[in-house]
């Protein structure tokens, strides 16, 4: 998304949020969001099937490097989302990042500049910053 674009969605959600604007309703609002975010994979894993969960401990190479960890290292998902369930998902994405930028309007953080720094971290720290 380019610089432009996440600044007018801030705006944007600035001009629409009317009801929830106390900052104790933004982050109870942005939790529910979390929460629905997992509640729609679940249901893709549960109720629908287009996705399986097949999780087990990642087994790691002690003396192996960095290419061998990541290709020995599992998502544990197997399958692909159905065009349904993609939607949802995304749907409940896109609430999220509706209050994660409300959060950052109450807070007068820019949400541009906190993608460009976690981009930033990621570049300069790489494979240490794991989180």
């Amino acid at each position: 998304m380019s610089t432009s674009s996440l600044q007018t969605f801030q705006d944007q959600v600035s001009e629409l949020l009317l009801r929830h604007r106390s900052l104790i309703d933004v982050l109870s609002k942005l939790g529910q969001a979390d929460a629905s975010v997992n509640r729609a994979v679940s249901k893709a894993i549960t109720e629908c099937g287009c996705i399986e969960l097949h999780a087990s401990k990642q087994s790691y190479t002690p003396n192996g490097n960095l290419e061998d960890a990541r290709s020995s290292v599992e998502t544990h998902v197997h399958g692909d989302l159905c065009d349904h369930c993609k939607e949802i998902v995304s749907s409940e994405l896109g609430r999220n990042l509706f209050y994660m930028s409300a959060l950052c309007n109450l807070l007068n953080i820019q949400l541009e500049d906190v993608l460009e720094n976690e981009a930033n971290k990621c570049s300069t720290l790489g494979i240490f910053n794991l989180s």
